[in-house]
């Protein structure tokens, strides 16, 4: 069910939002673009997909390689990133700034 709502989610997006584009047509991506489209993704899905979701589908629609990524990634972005990667146990969460009594 949840690659059928990536799915539809990625037609809904191609249809509506994203512009269409050629080969040559490519727009130059900052962090601040990037992180922008990221966070719009992940708002109009009303929480059916995640950030790692969003990058993943985002990348493969423009043609970026996910290589790339780490680049673009503002610090805001990583947090909710590591956020949902723990929550997915994809990572050990992290106990900093917990002080032992």
């Amino acid at each position: 069910t949840i690659l059928m709502t990536i799915y539809n989610y990625l037609n809904l997006t191609r249809t509506n939002s994203m512009p269409s584009k050629t080969k040559d047509d490519k727009p130059f991506m900052t962090p601040t673009k990037f992180s922008e489209y990221i966070e719009k993704m992940v708002k109009e899905s009303r929480g059916e997909i995640n950030y790692i979701e969003a990058i993943v589908c985002f990348c493969e629609d423009q043609e970026i390689e996910l290589e790339s990524v780490p680049k673009l990634l503002s610090k805001p972005l990583k947090e909710k990133l590591r956020y949902d990667a723990q929550k997915l146990n994809y990572m050990k969460a992290t106990t900093r700034g917990i002080l032992p009594l």
